[in-house]
């Protein structure tokens, strides 16, 4: 069976356009990493929490690996490329409703794999 697409830019999506039907503030917090391109001096603790409404941003593309769009930071634009990969977030500012992601988002969502770890106890069924 093939591999399927991951629901996690599906599920951005989504959230983004409930947020501007509601008429909600729709935030994207996004932590950086080598291939993200934001504007470093409002980057706290390794992250940068973004407001994407519709006023406040030029040119949004949500794509299926990346979001980008032009956003003025101190009056000045400037261009954005946020992976998918890198967001552990999209809300709605007014009342926090929206979905949050796992903080290591390589693997897709909805995947039932997971890593064993050696030191974990095991158990079997003992029979009488």
């Amino acid at each position: 069976m093939a591999k399927s697409a991951s629901t996690k830019p599906y599920l951005i999506r989504a959230i983004y356009e409930w947020c501007v039907a509601e008429q909600y503030t729709p935030f994207l917090l996004v932590k950086i990493d080598q291939n993200t391109l934001a504007p470093r001096a409002f980057i706290k603790d390794g992250k940068i929490l973004l407001n994407l409404s519709p006023g406040s941003i030029k040119d949004l593309l949500m794509g299926d690996e990346a979001i980008t769009f032009t956003a003025r930071f101190n009056g000045a634009p400037e261009n954005l490329y946020l992976p998918i990969s890198a967001v552990e977030g999209v809300y709605a500012k007014e009342n926090g409703e929206g979905l949050f992601f796992e903080a290591k988002e390589d693997q897709e969502l909805g995947s039932t794999e997971t890593k064993k770890s050696p030191n974990k106890p095991k158990l079997t069924l003992v029979k009488n």
